[in-house]
């Protein structure tokens, strides 16, 4: 009776083994992802010109301080937010929304506490005054899985040399007080987006645009429209390096579309 006994144990000992494993690598990617890094995919084409749809970014986590969203699900481990630190302008940072739906979002930081913000004929005013916007040559974007004809009006679609679909959209450079500089795109003019009242930014929030200025839910528009202002302790992380980027023609039963698919050219982009 001893020897079944006995060759039972070791079978137990590797169960106990393989849990404290599972609970140990558990335990690593949830301080990895809370606390250092986490990755990200970008859903909308609301930050182009800088982030297509597939495209995959690491987060850090450390910039801003922590709070309950800096955990996996929003878990109410940390009250409030300690070791805070306010973004910059500029800043492309990936926050939870506000709402019963809410969800992480990426946005450009465009206001700070006591800063007034104002869209004006397209163009964007920081504390009265008018931030530089430069017309650059246009982006180019392939249409794909990813990026179908219907996301592009019929007025921006074109073709490349080769004769491949395209869309091309008017770009240009703006440039924030301090030299910050980033590329925005404005399709046409929008009442409702591009001319809009003075917003002043309440102490405690930020006040964030997507770069895609016509197709952008972001702080210019009220809940549920758009997202209001942001309160910093549902900032999450800054974006770090662009890891992956594929354009969704890849098909899981045909390996060799995973290289075709991907945009090779996109991986280790910074911000």
């Amino acid at each position: 009776m001893a020897t079944p006994k006995a060759a039972g144990k070791p079978a137990r000992s590797e169960t106990a083994e393989t849990v404290r494993f599972l609970l140990k690598l558990a335990l690593f990617v949830f301080v990895l992802r809370s606390f250092i890094f986490s990755p990200f995919s970008i859903p909308s084409e609301s930050m182009l010109p800088r982030l297509l749809i597939g495209d995959y970014l690491f987060v850090s986590k450390w910039n801003y301080g922590y709070s309950r969203w800096s955990l996996p699900w929003g878990v109410p481990l940390i009250p409030g937010r300690i070791f805070a630190h306010d973004p910059t302008r500029g800043d492309t940072v990936v926050f939870r929304s506000m709402g019963p739906d809410d969800h992480d979002v990426i946005k450009r930081v465009i206001g700070l506490p006591g800063d007034t913000v104002q869209m004006r004929n397209g163009q964007l005013f920081l504390n009265g005054q008018a931030i530089p916007k430069q017309r650059v040559a246009d982006f180019v974007v392939p249409l794909s899985p990813n990026f179908p004809a219907e996301k592009c009006g019929a007025r921006f679609q074109d073709s490349d040399a080769q004769g491949r679909p395209i869309c091309r959209y008017p770009r240009f450079r703006e440039t924030l007080p301090g030299g910050r500089s980033y590329t925005v795109l404005d399709q046409e003019n929008i009442p409702v987006a591009d001319d809009t009242d003075v917003y002043k930014v309440p102490a405690g929030n930020v006040f964030l645009m997507g770069d895609n200025r016509d197709d952008s839910a972001d702080s210019r528009f009220a809940p549920p429209v758009g997202m209001g202002y942001i309160p910093m302790e549902r900032i999450e992380g800054k974006a770090v390096v662009t890891f992956w980027s594929t354009d969704g023609s890849a098909e899981w039963l045909k390996p060799w579309t995973w290289v075709s698919a991907a945009r090779f050219r996109r991986i280790g982009e910074g911000f």
